[in-house]
């Protein structure tokens, strides 16, 4: 039996460790039968490590959302490796500390632009750069953390990820008549790398489990990766502008 996304070639953003979601969306994808390439920044000796231990070994590439040449070189480096895209994983996201567990007021308008740069703006940059590679049925899919509402210390990157949900939208709406579907996987608080830079990412987390009617494993990320690849096949055909939560059910209660 073939696999959920069978002959589909993907890029996958956002790898740093093996804790990183995007390794185990690219882990779940391959087992599904997807051809992937992985995108990597800073410490990209780590992640071409990283990325031997995915079932089929991956080519990375460097991937600095910032960086206008990495950028405008993306399409032709994934073409590299392969002959065009059918999905995207945006599993981006960065705030300086003064945006996390600092006092909300005293982030500099700096650090905040940053923030939104690299966790948000870079969402519509990434899809720019890979949309001629994009064909009808293709699917942009970003990961996000609920921003309806102020959580404990997650400050600008909260504001960060509202502008996020609203990025999506739009580009939903400027993407669809080309038949690319894109929509954001809003998942429950997941021990990764980037959550341990969260001071009191603990106190975020604590009491997840028992509020959530399904139970939440922070410690296991298969249910989220699942999700993902779900989005990126052809089984969502009529969803775009989407948050699909995968969160245990959190989001749905008023406690």
């Amino acid at each position: 039996m073939s696999g959920l996304l069978e002959g589909k070639r993907l890029l996958i953003t956002g790898v740093i460790t093996d804790a990183s979601l995007g390794f185990h969306a690219a882990k779940v994808a391959q087992e599904q039968g997807a051809k992937v390439v992985l995108t990597g920044f800073g410490r990209m000796s780590l992640v071409e490590r990283i990325a031997k231990r995915l079932p089929e070994p991956a080519p990375v590439l460097e991937l600095d959302v910032q960086n206008a040449e990495h950028l405008s070189t993306l399409a032709d480096r994934v073409c590299e490796h392969v002959d065009g895209l059918d999905g995207v994983l945006h599993s981006i996201a960065f705030a300086p500390q003064t945006c996390l567990g600092a006092p909300f007021m005293d982030a500099p308008w700096q650090d905040v632009a940053t923030a939104l740069e690299i966790s948000a703006y870079s969402y519509k940059s990434l899809a720019e750069a890979v949309l001629p590679l994009l064909g009808e049925g293709s699917s942009i899919v970003g990961m996000d953390f609920d921003a309806r509402v102020a959580w404990p210390v997650y400050n600008w990157m909260g504001v960060s990820k509202a502008a996020l949900e609203s990025v999506n939208r739009y580009l939903a709406r400027d993407l669809g008549p080309k038949g690319i579907r894109v929509n954001l996987v809003t998942a429950g608080p997941m021990k990764t790398m980037a959550a341990k830079s969260i001071p009191g990412f603990v106190e975020l987390e604590e009491g997840w489990d028992g509020r959530a009617p399904l139970g939440w494993n922070s410690s296991d990320p298969t249910a989220v990766a699942k999700s993902v690849c779900a989005v990126l096949s052809d089984w969502l055909p009529a969803t775009t502008g989407s948050m699909i939560w995968v969160d245990g059910g959190v989001h749905a209660l008023g406690v």
